[in-house]
């Protein structure tokens, strides 16, 4: 018997019973989805993460308080406050060959008003050097000088986002607002910059450093310095140098652990990989779990027609079908089956997996939709190796029978 008249048989018997056997491949239709939809979010999730750190820079070194191995978070990310770094620490940081700007940071979460309208913002005291730091500058006015923070001024600059909610198309500078109960003079608003590092900057606002220390939270700490290398390829060397600064400031002896933690934005990128590969892969791994499941499904379903199909298998045989091609009808059947199981849950993940990437760029992510060609065929291997798989009992049993015994089968 010719492979093209098993197929068309195959496609036959399908069709006739196609409600009951849709039901049976609803296993492997969710299974594939599932893994072509964890695939192309975890592709995409990935992408995101890449993006958002090298959005940051990649020649920028980041000091935290509080010590870490290399693959641990510091104490800070605990929730842990740690007060060992200080905004000297930075002055000293500053002054490293190679090293183009430094700023320190620190941050609170107030209402900000002007007459009567108010919003919530995030202000974060700066050093002046900021906007050459983050690369970042002002649509309108200017940022403050070293000038301004030394004289703890009273002055801000505001995110893009704030300065329409407050002012909306009004001209912001020279206004005042109140942060607190204190009343701060809009010196500038910054471009508009979008989610970066995993977070809205249109949303902050930016305050003198020792204006918000002093001021605003009475405090003499810093939670974060970072400095910007003039040429990436400097970036381990100065990385090397901020360590020994820092521990000679900080009077730690050698044995002892560093108060202090020091990253580069580009260390983050291996790691995570690694961490976001093994993450997909396990999951990936879940997510086919219902592909066994709907193996087994098939399995009983090919058990059950070739019970109901033992008649026809003693006539085909007596008129000299052989076992080969008895087991051949029944494992293309189950393999027909699975296959497009697999190319419906392609279809499917596909589409879930871009309507996640429409919903996270609504919010404003940049979100790649990731279906790559080696998820696709992999969605139709893994589903013709459980057609073959599950499919070969029943096909191995329906090829023993007797066509004797078979046509006597009522």
């Amino acid at each position: 018997m010719s492979f093209i008249h098993l197929l068309k048989t195959s496609f036959k018997v399908l069709r006739a019973n196609r409600r009951r056997y849709f039901l049976t491949i609803l296993g492997i239709i969710i299974g594939v989805a599932a893994v072509i939809i964890v695939m192309s979010v975890g592709a995409g999730a990935q992408s995101l993460i890449f993006d958002q750190i090298t959005s940051v820079g990649s020649n920028l070194i980041g000091v935290l308080p509080g010590y870490s191995d290399e693959n641990g978070p510091p104490a800070t990310a605990f929730g842990i406050t740690v007060t060992t770094l200080k905004q000297e620490d930075a002055e000293a940081l500053a002054k490293i060959k190679g090293m183009e700007a430094v700023t320190s940071y620190v941050r609170g979460l107030e209402t900000m008003q002007w007459q009567d309208k108010k919003t919530e913002a995030t202000y974060v005291g700066v050093s002046a050097d900021y906007p050459q730091v983050e690369s970042a500058e002002t649509s309108q006015g200017s940022f403050f000088t070293e000038e301004d923070n030394k004289a703890i001024a009273r002055v801000v600059v505001l995110g893009w986002q704030v300065s329409k909610d407050l002012f909306g198309d009004e001209n912001p500078l020279n206004q005042q607002v109140k942060i607190k109960r204190e009343s701060f003079r809009v010196i500038g608003v910054m471009e508009k910059r979008g989610v970066e590092a995993f977070e809205n900057q249109d949303g902050l606002v930016f305050i003198p450093l020792l204006t918000a220390q002093k001021i605003m939270l009475g405090i003499n700490h810093v939670s974060l310095i970072r400095g910007k290398v003039k040429n990436e390829r400097d970036v381990p060397a100065a990385i090397t140098q901020v360590e020994q600064i820092l521990r000679e400031r900080h009077k730690i002896q050698n044995g002892k652990s560093d108060d202090f933690t020091v990253r580069a934005a580009v260390e983050a990128l291996d790691a995570l990989k690694t961490v976001t590969d093994a993450l997909k892969f396990f999951l990936s791994a879940i997510a086919a779990i219902s592909l066994l499941v709907g193996g087994i499904g098939i399995m009983n379903i090919m058990l059950v027609t070739v019970s109901e199909r033992t008649r026809e298998i003693g006539l085909r045989k007596a008129l000299g079908a052989t076992k080969k091609d008895i087991e051949r009808q029944f494992l293309l059947e189950a393999l027909v089956l699975t296959i497009a199981g697999g190319i419906i849950g392609i279809i499917g993940g596909a589409v879930v997996s871009g309507l996640v990437a429409v919903v996270a760029r609504y919010l404003g992510y940049n979100w790649s939709l990731v279906v790559t060609f080696n998820s696709i065929a992999m969605g139709v291997i893994i589903s013709g190796l459980v057609g073959v798989i599950f499919g070969w009992y029943p096909a191995r049993r329906a090829a023993s029978f007797d066509p004797v015994v078979a046509l006597r089968y009522e």
